[in-house]
């Protein structure tokens, strides 16, 4: 679909807790009890009490990707991964949806970045501070960008989220690529040694790669960066899948991979979906969790549907399966 948008409506629902146990399954739930090898359980120097934890709060190390995971009676209620900002967080379910697909997922993770990577350490105010917090987070800013999500205005009321098209029409009646996260703000952005200026025919617009780097650079605070250095995060999806910070969960082998477990929301997904570019990486998305279908659900945005979505329009937002999407599927990365 190149036309206009299809008018539609974006859902984010809180509901009651719901602890995700150490127990999960699929790729929602990384079964790390599966795929690691843990040391010793310790306690020490864990805090009195933390927000929204139950019983005794302990932490373990496991392996493939390294990581922590802060636990309690009722599961899982942290995991920081090695050299990953991304932190994934037990805290009030949510229903994400939106009306381009009758899926749904549901799921009491939230994604918050650390400040730096992570180096083994649990900072611990920094948890209990993240675990109270109910402000949007990395999936819930996602989703303000999908079809039919409403304006979202700063402090100073500046739009920054609200429904995003993928890029003008060209002359053949295709969207082009190209908008940043700057075009779709319409402001000029510097980078050492350049200052990238807006289109004024990309503004409210987001391409893909665009699209992660106003969730996770602009509304996150992950560095930005033009050129790929390891350090920031780049423009493109394949300098994004080869040289993000962070690490890779799901290593690109040429092949869609069988193994989904390791994946949690949050991740970023890349894809080989077009066929006119030989085998690179021309798309990413970001993992958002099991559907109510029981199939692992992402949110990119694409050309077809003009903007981001968890939908179903040009393509299954699906990881498993015989859709594009699924069979396209190359690697992922924890930023």
């Amino acid at each position: 679909m190149t036309g206009r948008r299809v008018a539609a409506t974006a859902v984010l629902t809180l509901v009651a807790v719901l602890p995700l146990g150490p127990g999960a399954t699929g790729a929602q739930g990384a079964t790390h009890q599966k795929i690691a090898t843990s040391s010793a359980t310790t306690t020490s120097s864990i805090p009195s009490s933390l927000p929204g934890t139950s019983g005794t709060v302990t932490v373990k190390r496991w392996n493939s990707p390294a990581r922590t995971v802060v636990s309690d009676n009722l599961g899982v209620v942290a995991v920081v991964t090695d050299g990953s900002r991304t932190v994934t967080l037990r805290g009030p379910a949510r229903v994400f949806s939106e009306s381009t697909t009758t899926a749904r997922v549901s799921h009491g993770t939230w994604v918050r970045l650390l400040p730096a990577a992570f180096t083994g350490s649990v900072d611990w105010a920094w948890l209990a501070a993240r675990l109270s917090d109910i402000s949007p987070d990395v999936l819930a800013v996602a989703m303000q960008y999908v079809t039919g999500a409403p304006t979202v205005l700063n402090a100073a009321a500046f739009k920054i989220a609200g429904d995003a098209s993928y890029g003008p029409l060209s002359s053949t009646g295709t969207r082009i690529e190209g908008s940043d996260f700057n075009d779709y703000l319409g402001v000029a952005w510097s980078y050492p040694g350049s200052t990238d200026q807006p289109e004024a025919d990309q503004i409210n617009a987001l391409d893909c790669s665009g699209f992660i780097r106003m969730v996770l650079g602009y509304r996150s605070g992950l560095p930005l960066t033009l050129t790929a250095d390891g350090v920031s995060l780049p423009r493109r999806a394949v300098q994004m899948a080869d040289s993000a910070p962070g690490v890779l969960v799901i290593a690109n082998k040429g092949t869609r991979p069988t193994d989904l477990t390791g994946l949690r929301p949050g991740d970023l997904v890349f894809f080989d979906a077009s066929t006119d570019d030989g085998t690179a990486i021309d798309h990413v998305g970001m993992y958002l969790g099991t559907d109510s279908a029981g199939a692992p659900r992402f949110v990119s945005s694409r050309k077809t549907v003009d903007g981001p979505t968890m939908g179903d329009l040009g393509g299954k937002s699906t990881l498993t399966g015989t859709g594009l999407y699924s069979k396209s599927l190359r690697s992922a990365r924890r930023v």
